[in-house]
């Protein structure tokens, strides 16, 4: 009798009359075109065996692992007429783009693709890669570079608005010097945006006039030549010149907003940097004790182990975390300070078990550490506040720099010599660079529907200047909206002259009507929409806190088209040159000492093509703090790290 097929009786007899008929279902996955069944062997489990490694698996719990051997079968012929052992066919053309768009997003040399181990790779994922050379590969790249110019051409092309700029010089590993260009606009969604356009090798001299050429070339190469509204710079002394041969350029100069009356806009973080490390020189020799005390329990591990110790007996503190500066940079000398406040007790402990530790600061310097930490804040979060790229700062100037003022005045007055000493060095260099607030700014300020022109004279009055300051403020903003409004009446009249599409002749009727409907509505219409807004109440700033202005300017432009467009371009300003040290951060990885026989066009290629395919680093990712911090949260992985 078959094993398939048997009769039973009611009392247990085989019959060949009664038969009921069990069929093995036929095996349909492909897995069985590798595999063998083996019989069953003593443990009653069914077995299958690999047709080319011999290698054994237990069946009756589905597929699965044999699915995976055949793909990692040791005896895998990949050359064997049976496609079903091969893997899909490649796109050599898009495997190329995207190793060039893996190049210019890492900063990686071209070399990278003949690197032995990457060719063992790809042909572990794909054996039918045909790899290819370095030289191929920067053609790749500097292919995709052109592809993705064209698109942000035409984007830039399609932008409703004028597009500000922030440009500047950076010297290379080589001491080559490169021109960077960053774009800053407002799109069609209200969203802002900032590319970098260029970072552009100049070959020497480098005069204000050469520049100058260099930029306009630039601006004319991208096709936004007439449509710049600012230029932010920062205060470096050539760049005074610079400006004023740029503002008489003949070929720019006559599509200038307001003449390039608001053409020039000073990097504030800079001026802020300026005026704070001026204030910081009084103080210096006081900061190197809390310097040194960093050095000191940073290393070697020994050293941290005691610190650690003494933070646990003395600190009830969550983050055990203390950060060193870099002397020329006076934020970090903020967070330095603010760091380090907190764990007071466990340095005085550490002098007391340590005779070596011989850099505590005494009490009067702490205190004094205190206060200028408190004194400093303010200006920590204006700077950041400032630096910020992903929404507008034009509008958060004026407060900003009030702000700054205002903390200024009030240490003038200070008991402790030293913070009065800095406050006051600190205000001649803020009167050098910010005694007259950038018109152009505060007009942001006053577009922003949470302080409109009485928060600009409420912070007027605060510093001790007149209304007379606002009166002017507002006569500005007013003729500039003047401009936007002819410019917007040229351009519906251009639209008007035009033959309409519904019919070939227009009816006299009609335009007579027309010209009566204008009649009514210039007659009905008794301010403009600059006056209406400025009329409206101001926004609650407790239900509007995080305001999106450039969300509420987008629902604005359906009833205040003309006004709109000129807060457009106005928020649109940046008010630092964060975006140029964002380029020259992405320059610095590309043009290493490793690197610097790398070709300028081949270097911007890479440069500009990475910052378009992924977004610009942060601030925090350029200045790479993380760096500069220690921790000292856990004792027992001190060992662990190499200690002693």
């Amino acid at each position: 009798m078959s094993l398939n097929e048997f009769t039973a009786c009611d009392d247990g007899s085989e019959s060949g009359n009664e038969t009921i008929s069990i069929r093995k279902r036929r095996a349909k996955s492909k897995v069985w075109e590798y595999f063998t069944e083996l019989p069953v062997d003593s443990d009653g489990k069914a077995k299958v065996q690999c047709k080319k490694c011999d290698q054994v698996y237990v069946s009756g719990y589905g597929t699965t692992n044999m699915l995976r051997h055949i793909h990692s079968c040791p005896k895998r012929d990949i050359d064997e007429a049976d496609s079903s052992w091969k893997t899909m066919p490649l796109d050599q053309d898009n495997y190329r783009e995207m190793l060039a768009r893996v190049i210019a997003l890492h900063g990686y040399s071209f070399c990278f693709v003949e690197h032995r181990g990457i060719h063992k790779l790809h042909t572990f994922l794909n054996p039918e890669v045909k790899h290819i050379s370095r030289n191929t590969t920067k053609a790749d790249l500097l292919k995709l570079y052109q592809k993705e110019k064209r698109i942000l051409k035409q984007t830039l092309k399609l932008v409703p608005s004028r597009i500000s700029l922030t440009t500047d010089l950076w010297t290379s590993s080589t001491s080559d010097y490169y021109m960077s260009l960053t774009a800053h606009y407002i799109d069609e969604q209200w969203i802002l945006q900032n590319k970098i356009l260029a970072l552009s090798h100049v070959s020497p001299p480098y005069s204000g006039a050469i520049l100058v050429e260099k930029l306009f070339h630039l601006l004319k190469e991208w096709g936004i030549e007439k449509r710049i509204f600012t230029v932010t710079l920062d205060n470096a002394s050539y760049n005074d010149a610079f400006m004023k041969i740029l503002k008489d350029h003949p070929a720019l100069k006559e599509h200038f907003v307001s003449n390039g009356e608001f053409l020039h806009v000073r990097c504030c973080a800079h001026i802020l940097n300026l005026v704070v490390q001026d204030g910081l020189k009084i103080i210096d020799k006081s900061l190197s004790k809390f310097r040194e005390c960093i050095k000191y329990v940073k290393s070697p591990p020994g050293r941290k182990k005691k610190f650690a110790e003494c933070i646990e007996q003395t600190c009830s503190v969550s983050a055990k975390k203390i950060q060193q500066d870099v002397s020329n940079r006076w934020n970090s000398t903020f967070l330095m300070l603010e760091s380090v406040l907190p764990f007071r007790r466990a340095f005085e402990q550490l002098k007391v078990i340590d005779s070596n530790f011989t850099f505590c600061p005494s009490t009067e310097e702490w205190v004094k550490a205190e206060k200028i930490a408190k004194f400093l804040k303010p200006f920590y979060e204006v700077c950041t506040l400032f630096s910020g790229s992903k929404y507008p700062t034009s509008n958060l100037y004026f407060g900003g720099v009030w702000k700054i003022q205002k903390c200024i005045k009030e240490e003038m007055t200070s008991e402790d010599e030293d913070i009065k000493s800095m406050a006051s060095d600190m205000e001649k260099k803020f009167n050098k660079y910010w005694k007259c607030y950038s018109k152009i700014l505060s007009f942001a300020c006053i577009l922003d529907p949470r302080y409109k022109v009485k928060y600009v004279e409420f912070c007027f009055q605060k510093v001790g200047l007149g209304s007379t300051h606002v009166v002017t403020l507002l006569d500005k903003l007013k003729l500039l909206y003047k401009e936007y409004e002819r410019a917007s009446n040229d351009i519906c009249m251009a639209g008007s002259s035009s033959e309409e599409a519904f019919g070939d002749v227009r009816d006299d009727e009609m335009l007579e009507f027309e010209q009566f409907e204008s009649q009514v509505v210039s007659v009905s219409r008794t301010k403009s929409e600059l006056e209406e807004y400025l009329d409206e109440k101001i926004l609650s700033w407790k239900k509007n806190e995080k305001l999106n202005v450039l969300e509420y300017w987008k629902v604005e432009s359906e009833k205040r088209p003309q006004l709109s467009m000129m807060a457009r371009d106005i928020l649109s300003i940046p008010i630092t040159s964060v975006a140029s040290e964002s380029a020259f951060s992405i320059a610095g990885r590309v043009l290493d000492k490793y690197r610097n026989r790398l070709l300028p066009e081949n270097a911007e290629a890479q440069i500009c093509l990475g910052s378009w395919l992924e977004e610009v680093p942060s601030l925090e990712d350029i200045e790479e703090g993380h760096l500069l911090v220690h921790d000292f949260s856990d004792i027992q992985n001190f060992e662990s790290e190499g200690g002693w």
